[in-house]
């Protein structure tokens, strides 16, 4: 595990004068109970091979970049979240995959994630 990556879930709340969605993106605490502050996690970031997924929205070619990520077992992760993989850029990702058991063992967890670009 050679990369730190943040995690946040997104919090919706009601605009009080207007009625509309208000969504923000609330980091993911490092223990139940803890306080929400941004915290890094260690993992392994491996892009998946390169293919063809591409497609067309409101006429604009977009394509997706497929990246797994593996780390520590973690129970409070799924799909409606966002990761955040740090280094010289920090590149955000939507979840669109996973949290799967690696070995069974409840020890790592692997999550596939897309980045999109046009």
């Amino acid at each position: 595990m050679d990369r730190q990556i943040s995690i946040e879930r997104k919090q919706v709340t009601l605009d009080p004068v207007y009625g509309t969605e208000l969504i923000a993106w609330v980091p993911l605490v490092a223990e139940p109970g803890s306080p929400t502050v941004a915290v890094r996690f260690w993992a392994e970031v491996q892009d998946a091979l390169p293919s063809k997924a591409e497609s067309v929205t409101s006429g604009l070619a977009v394509a997706r970049n497929q990246t797994r990520i593996r780390m520590r077992w973690r129970s409070d992760i799924d799909s409606s979240m966002r990761v955040t993989v740090h280094g010289d850029t920090d590149v955000v990702m939507q979840i669109v995959g996973g949290p799967a058991d690696i070995d069974g063992r409840k020890s790592q967890i692997e999550i596939v994630c897309e980045k999109y670009s046009s």
